[in-house]
């Protein structure tokens, strides 16, 4: 018999409801669906970044100012990599989520308030030293400049110097929002930052030229990634307040875990880096290069990006709680639906390069012959895609588990080990070249991260199904194949109406493909990414 005074079911909640939801500030996430809104918003700033440098490529295209541009970066995000350690907000978590775990609030507030006072205050000190030497430092990384190029970088170099303040405090602030599982607000300083850069160049660019871009990249950083987190915390109730406290043991901790992060060079920050120093003799390279590696990292920083950042506070609840069976499962399914995935996707991108940059850049000042620099640049990175997403999952995996000099050591081998391949294939097959080392440097770093994870016993690599890993490369080969030929078949002109008649036959056969091959090989990877889904 059923009792009247029950409470009455609950109705299911609407589509627009559960995303209402999703998007609550205070809402904390899951792992699926922090992962979901992450990838949304980043596709999102995404499309922003692309309308970025479509405008970008419209109204100054590619030459020598564009150069002087994307290298004006080199120098500013070198210093926040060298003493801020680049993602010293990644160690910031582990320590932070542990003190939550344990109950510890105020100890976790100290930490926070510590970190943020001390690195801020050496961050400072580093722009005006860097911003006094920044000529000679520019002339020794740059030496393919001429004297004109030489002076537009170093002045743009100024004016992004002081973002990298405001671009490390938003990032310790929002590890603050991440570690109590609160993803709107980080997702949200992308999204931010690539509109104000879009501002400055629309409301600039005839009085100031390109260093209206610069302007707005500062006043895109001081919003987005460090206001609106700002805001976020102080919605939160994050307690701050100024602390010189460097005896502190968990501060003292993260030195010990962030130090490998100074020290170290991994290819993941340093191949930009690369690519713009050999790349400077040749006009336009650089800005080449850039608008490809840009496009390339839409599906970089949706798969993995995303993913990664999702994942982290996850990986390290599991590992503070010496849960060590889900820990290396987690791990290894987050993997494998990356790298499979990727693979897919990678048959698709090498496949419609040219009509898709050609679609995505060409207008204004960036003409046909750009188009085809490009794409060659972007089908050459495109190989690399399941590696640039499984390997940020590596590394997660070894800072959740408050390893950080291990992979420091390896990345930073790999990376020097790196340079004279650079060096040998620029020489012998110019600018694309640089591309195809980048492919070997990223594989090897992937690679290495595994292999070390496995031999130290806290992911078994070799646990992976290798086998639906397999079934995902072989029909990606064979689709991507398929579209190669119909959208070259197709590619008859260099027209819009020519890029999209190729990128929408080439897409439908490459996604035919693609269902048909992973049903005739009966692959499990649909039903997997469902059940993940529904988790």
């Amino acid at each position: 018999m059923t009792n009247s005074a029950e409470t009455p079911a609950r109705p299911p909640r609407s589509f627009l409801s559960r995303v209402g939801r999703l998007l609550r500030p205070s809402h904390e996430h899951s792992a699926f669906s922090a992962t979901l809104l992450l990838m949304s918003t980043v596709m999102l700033s995404r499309i922003i970044g692309y309308v970025r440098e479509a405008y970008i490529a419209w109204a100054f295209g590619a030459g020598p100012a564009t150069d002087a541009y994307v290298a004006g970066f080199t120098i500013p995000d070198w210093l926040n990599y060298i003493l801020a350690g680049g993602t010293a907000s990644i160690t910031f978590i582990s320590i932070y989520t542990r003190f939550l775990a344990e109950g510890k609030e105020e100890e976790a507030q100290k930490t926070f308030s510590i970190i943020l006072t001390v690195m801020t205050t050496v961050l400072l000190l580093g722009v005006i030293v860097t911003e006094i030497f920044t000529p000679q430092i520019s002339r020794h990384l740059f030496k393919g400049f001429t004297e004109q190029q030489q002076e537009l970088c170093i002045y743009l170099t100024r004016i992004l110097l002081p973002a990298q303040i405001f671009f490390y405090a938003g990032g310790v602030i929002s590890a603050v929002l991440l570690s109590r599982r609160l993803f709107l607000f980080p997702a949200l300083g992308p999204l931010l930052y690539n509109v104000f850069i879009i501002l400055g160049g629309v409301l600039g660019a005839k009085r100031l030229g390109v260093a209206s871009l610069a302007y707005g990249a500062l006043a895109g950083i001081f919003i987005g990634p460090f206001l609106v987190n700002l805001l976020g915390a102080a919605r939160l109730g994050t307690g701050f307040r100024i602390s010189f406290d460097i005896k502190n043991p968990a501060f003292r901790q993260w030195v010990r875990l962030t130090i490998p992060l100074m020290l170290g060079v991994s290819l993941v920050t340093a191949d930009d880096w690369i690519l713009r120093y050999f790349a400077s003799g040749e006009v336009g390279d650089i800005t080449r290069l850039n608008y490809a590696k840009r496009l390339f990292a839409v599906p970089i920083a949706v798969l993995g990006q995303a993913t990664g950042q999702a994942s982290l506070p996850f990986f390290a609840k599991l590992y503070g709680e010496k849960r060590w069976q889900e820990f290396t499962d987690i791990v290894n399914g987050a993997v494998y639906r990356i790298l499979a995935a990727s693979l897919l996707i990678t048959g698709g991108m090498m496949a419609m390069a040219l009509p898709l940059v050609d679609l995505v850049y060409r207008r204004g000042h960036f003409s046909w012959g750009d188009s085809l620099h490009t794409s060659a640049y972007f089908f050459w990175f495109s190989l690399s895609l399941a590696l640039w997403s499984a390997q940020g999952l590596y590394a997660r995996a070894f800072y959740a588990a408050g390893n950080t000099w291990t992979p420091m050591i390896a990345t930073t081998a790999i990376t020097l080990a790196s340079l004279p391949v650079y060096a040998t294939l620029h020489r012998m097959f110019s600018t694309v070249g640089l591309t195809i080392a980048s492919d070997i440097g990223i594989a090897a770093n992937a690679l290495g991260l595994a292999i070390l994870l496995h031999q130290r016993k806290l992911v078994h690599t070799f646990h992976l199904p290798w086998k639906e890993v397999g079934k995902a490369l072989l029909t990606a080969v064979i689709a991507g194949g398929l579209s190669y030929c119909v959208t070259h078949s197709v590619m008859t002109g260099d027209s819009r109406m020519a890029d999209l008649k190729a990128l929408g036959l080439g897409t439908l056969t490459w996604a035919a493909a693609v269902a048909a091959g992973l049903w005739v090989l009966r692959s499990q990877l649909p039903q997997d990414l469902r059940r993940k889904k529904a988790g």
